[in-house]
C-alpha cells in the first residue's frame, strides 16, 4: 500500500536558508505553492467532503432508529431493531466525524504553509496563475447552496410540525440532516473565501512587487 504523499516543508527560517540566487527561492517557492494550491482547493477535496458528510449522514440515520424506538417505547423485537440500528449508526457517525475533523486540521495547516511560503518573497510572473477565482466558485456555489438549504430545513421542519402528525422523532431526524448540510457547506463555504482572499492579495502584492521592480530599473538605467 502506498503511503501518502507528505505536504511541502514550510520554509526554512532566515538565519539556515541556502539559495544560492534569488531565481532559486523562486522555483522551490513556486514549486511548493503549485502543490499547496493544489491540495487546497482541489475540487476532488469537495466531492471528498461531500461524500464524507453523506456517510455521517447515513449514520444519523441508523442513530435516529434507535431514538424513534426508544420514544415510541416499542415491543423487544423493536428494541433488539433500534439498538443494532444505533450500534450502525455510531459506526458511521464517528469515522466519518474523524475524517472531516482532520481533514479541517489538514487544511489550517496547508493554508499555514501556503502563507509562509507566500510572504517567503514575490514573483509577479509565476504568481499570476494562482489568481483565477474558478476554482474559489466551483467550492463557493454548491457550497452556499447546501448551506442555505440545509438552514431552511433545520428551521423550516420544527415551524411547519404539526402535533399528532409529525412525531418528534420525525423532526430530529429531519433537522440533523438539515444541520450536518449546513456545517458541510460551512466549511465548503469558508474555504472558498479563505481561498479567494488569499489569491487576491497575492496577485495585488505581486502585481506592486512588479512595479517597483520596473521603477527600479527604470531608474537604474536613467542613472547611468
Amino acid at each position: 500500500m502506498s503511503r501518502r504523499v507528505p505536504l511541502p516543508p514550510p520554509p526554512p527560517p532566515a538565519e539556515i536558508r541556502a539559495w544560492p540566487d534569488r531565481e532559486s527561492l523562486l522555483a522551490d517557492r513556486a514549486k511548493a505553492m503549485t502543490e499547496l494550491h493544489r491540495r487546497s482547493i482541489d475540487p476532488k477535496r469537495l466531492v471528498l467532503l461531500w461524500l464524507t458528510a453523506a456517510g455521517f449522514a447515513v449514520g444519523w440515520v441508523f442513530f435516529e432508529s434507535l431514538l424513534r424506538v426508544v420514544a415510541e417505547d416499542g415491543d423487544l423485537f423493536s428494541v433488539l431493531f433500534g439498538a443494532i440500528a444505533g450500534l450502525l449508526g455510531v459506526g458511521c457517525m464517528i469515522p466519518t466525524g474523524l475524517v472531516v475533523g482532520l481533514g479541517i486540521a489538514r487544511d489550517a495547516e496547508i493554508r499555514q504553509r501556503l502563507w509562509q511560503w507566500t510572504a517567503l518573497e514575490w514573483d509577479p510572473v509565476r504568481d499570476t496563475r494562482f489568481g483565477s477565482p474558478v476554482l474559489s466558485l466551483v467550492w463557493f456555489i454548491p457550497s452556499f447552496l447546501l448551506c442555505a438549504s440545509g438552514l431552511w430545513l433545520s428551521f423550516a421542519v420544527p415551524a411547519d410540525a404539526k402535533p399528532g402528525q409529525d412525531t418528534p422523532a420525525d423532526v430530529a431526524l429531519l433537522m440533523g440532516l438539515g444541520f450536518i448540510m449546513w456545517l458541510t457547506g460551512l466549511i465548503g463555504a469558508a474555504k472558498a473565501v479563505s481561498h479567494y482572499r488569499w489569491a487576491i492579495r497575492l496577485v495585488a502584492a505581486g502585481s506592486a512587487a512588479g512595479t517597483r521592480q520596473q521603477y527600479a530599473t527604470a531608474q537604474g538605467g536613467a542613472h547611468r
